[in-house]
């Protein structure tokens, strides 16, 4: 009871819930920030690492089969969380998408940075012979060599940019 006598009816919790904690903007000013474009670059690169190792035709799947798994995932992931942020669909989430946009650059910076080895590591067999039909011949061809080591440096970029919206994140995360 108020003073007046009159009771004052709780809230509703429908309306009461807190507003999600984001600093980044929605629509499409997220491309004029520093993150929206490391997102896009993140995007456009990545892809380029896809198409580059599934074009060398795989030829070390157990090792080129993680970066491939790393750079489909990272894309279509990085796709989403983009398309959430030019949708506005942040801002009638209730989430901690600072936190969140932390948690997702770090584990696919942790993710990509293996990848990346692994692809390096991938390259550097070109001059292993392997003895396939009675005759030696070396593990990658001449072609498969040189788009394994474009998808290197662009894995290698892939991963920097992931590594700056990682460190951007964390600033806004933890200011």
């Amino acid at each position: 009871m108020s003073a007046g006598g009159a009771s004052v009816p709780p809230p509703n919790p429908a309306v009461s819930f807190p507003s999600p904690r984001v600093t980044l903007p929605a629509g499409p000013d997220i491309l004029r920030t520093y993150s929206g474009a490391f997102v896009c670059l993140e995007i456009v690169l990545g892809g380029l690492v896809w198409i580059l190792v599934a074009a060398s035709n795989v030829p070390l799947p157990l090792l080129q089969g993680w970066v491939m798994f790393v750079s489909v995932t990272a894309f279509f992931f990085s796709l989403l969380f983009l398309g959430l942020f030019l949708s506005g669909m942040v801002i009638q989430i209730n989430a901690n998408w600072n936190f969140l946009d932390f948690a997702y650059h770090f584990v696919v910076f942790v993710f990509y940075f293996g990848a990346f080895l692994l692809e390096a590591a991938a390259t550097s067999l070109h001059n292993l012979q392997c003895n396939i039909t009675l005759s030696e011949r070396p593990l990658l061809s001449d072609n498969q060599y040189r788009i394994n080591v474009a998808a290197t440096v662009f894995a290698f970029m892939t991963t920097a940019c992931y590594g700056c919206s990682l460190g951007l994140a964390l600033r806004r995360w933890r200011p």
